[in-house]
């Protein structure tokens, strides 16, 4: 019996000609008469963002910076085919990167005459990272003996018109997955989709927000009623801390999709909430791997984890934040402006990640992403511009800001975690380091605070020592020991 498996590998994992190698030895590896590998691959790292500072710089009239970028994005993609194709497929494999080049290329010019950079117009320009890439890594495949075709996913992923954050329509989506992927497989084919991308029902191109290659690998797995999906990174799965922050951080080897939904709700990198859904949906096991350490076994997120599994709770950090003091000075009718500014950023698309309003202040204070702090002040002053819908005492100004992190210590929802809240308080008291702010899951669950940028790295490390998660995993036998044994341990700052 075939048995799928969707193989999602980030940009990280196709950096360049070495990693690119790395990846189709990892695909072949897990090919064979039974094992069909189908892949969804996202554009080569920093390829995104070149491609929206291209549209930038020639909505702006700068075509020769754009023309720069585009320089650049040849030579990047050309110099791992060069290093990894022979004559032939390479030649092919060009042939395809100055045609797609040449199309954004007039895209470019387009953007330049029309002056402005809308949603839609930037969701046909950053999906050209991705069909590139899943263009190369076929060309890879089948210079490596594999027999290997890229797949646009506008054809496949049929989405809403949310631009910029659409989402996949799942049965349309499944139509499309079934009738051209499926007989591709079934001749032993590997299809190499582009993650990120789809389009509308009229075929107009999306995007599908952040992790939108994981989001893709869900909805393709979902569609091919596949066995597995494995999320492949630069990191050995979900580990109770950042490893680049913690180096002895422990890899957390098997959760349940709530747990996972739990870690990634905190903003877990290594997984989006969305991801988790279409997965659940369909009973899909889910692994996070590492591409640059493919013989660990990585994190894998199941319906029902073994009894016999290790626990433990588990650190994120959120870097690149800011924390914005805005407010008008103005006590009457404060909370109905809070409010309204609130609902303006949830339209404009922007995550506010804490918001607080105290008795004692008329500022309310948002914590953001630090990329969304201009599109932020931007929202603020068309409030207070006197726009239809602002009232008196409605709009409100920018009045601080700081560079901040958000640091969360997120236990096992519905386990009994013994205080894991209380202890990660009485730990960042015995660290001090200024709170700017706390939320706390109403499970008692879980607990954020949010601390200047500067002291995130030694609060992680901190917090991972005090709450015991750098010892060894207890054993089977050792918890079935009298619970007054495990409750000394936890009384003294050991893992629970």
């Amino acid at each position: 019996m075939t048995r799928v498996t969707v193989h999602k590998f980030g940009g990280t994992s196709v950096a360049d000609a070495e990693r690119f190698d790395r990846v189709a030895t990892i695909v072949l590896d897990r090919t064979g008469p039974v094992e069909r590998p189908v892949v969804v691959v996202s554009a080569m790292a920093g390829v995104t963002d070149a491609l929206i500072r291209g549209a930038r710089h020639a909505t702006d009239g700068d075509t020769s910076a754009a023309s720069l970028l585009l320089f650049d994005l040849e030579r990047r993609h050309a110099a791992v085919s060069e290093g990894l194709l022979r004559t032939p497929e390479r030649a092919a494999f060009e042939a395809v990167l100055h045609e797609r080049l040449d199309g954004l290329r007039r895209l470019y010019d387009s953007l330049s005459v029309l002056g402005e950079l809308t949603p839609r117009s930037r969701d046909a320009v950053t999906g050209y990272g991705e069909g590139l890439s899943a263009a190369l890594l076929a060309a890879v495949l089948r210079k490596r003996g594999g027999r290997a075709a890229a797949i646009d996913a506008k054809t496949l992923i049929v989405t809403d018109e949310r631009f910029g954050d659409a989402s996949p329509l799942p049965e349309p989506t499944r139509v499309q997955i079934r009738r051209r992927v499926v007989p591709r497989v079934e001749q032993g084919e590997i299809p190499v989709i582009t993650g990120y991308i789809g389009a509308t029902r009229e075929g107009t191109p999306t995007t599908l927000g952040r992790s939108g290659s994981d989001r893709s690998a869900a909805a393709v797995a979902s569609g091919l009623d596949a066995g597995e999906v494995w999320i492949w990174t630069d990191v050995d799965g979900i580990l109770t801390a950042d490893p680049h922050i913690v180096p002895g951080a422990r890899t957390l080897e098997e959760l349940s999709y709530e747990e996972a939904a739990n870690l990634a709700r905190f903003g877990a990198e290594v997984l989006h909430p969305r991801t988790i859904q279409p997965v659940i949906a369909h009973g899909i096991p889910l692994r996070i791997v590492n591409s640059l350490h493919p013989d660990h076994p990585g994190t894998r997120i199941v319906a029902r984890p073994s009894p016999e599994r290790w626990t433990s709770p588990a650190i994120v950090s959120s870097n690149g934040m800011r924390r914005l003091a805005v407010g008008n000075g103005d006590e009457t009718g404060r909370l109905l402006a809070a409010a309204r500014t609130l609902r303006r950023l949830s339209e404009a698309g922007i995550d506010v990640y804490m918001f607080s309003q105290s008795l004692c202040d008329s500022s309310l204070g948002l914590v953001i992403r630090g990329q969304d702090r201009d599109q932020v002040a931007s929202v603020l002053r068309r409030s207070a511009s006197g726009g239809s819908e602002v009232e008196p005492n409605d709009s409100l100004g920018l009045r601080a800001e700081e560079e901040v992190a958000i640091v969360s210590v997120i236990g096992r929802p519905g386990g009994d975690e013994r205080g894991i809240a209380s202890r990660a308080f009485a730990a960042v008291g015995r660290h001090a380091v200024r709170v700017i702010g706390v939320t706390q899951a109403v499970e008692a669950d879980s607990v954020s605070f949010c601390i200047p940028a500067s002291r995130v790295a030694d609060t992680v490390r901190f917090l991972h020592r005090e709450l015991g998660l750098e010892e060894a995993p207890v054993s089977a036998a050792d918890r079935a020991k009298p619970t007054g044994s495990v409750d000394r341990a936890a009384s003294d700052g050991s893992a629970p």
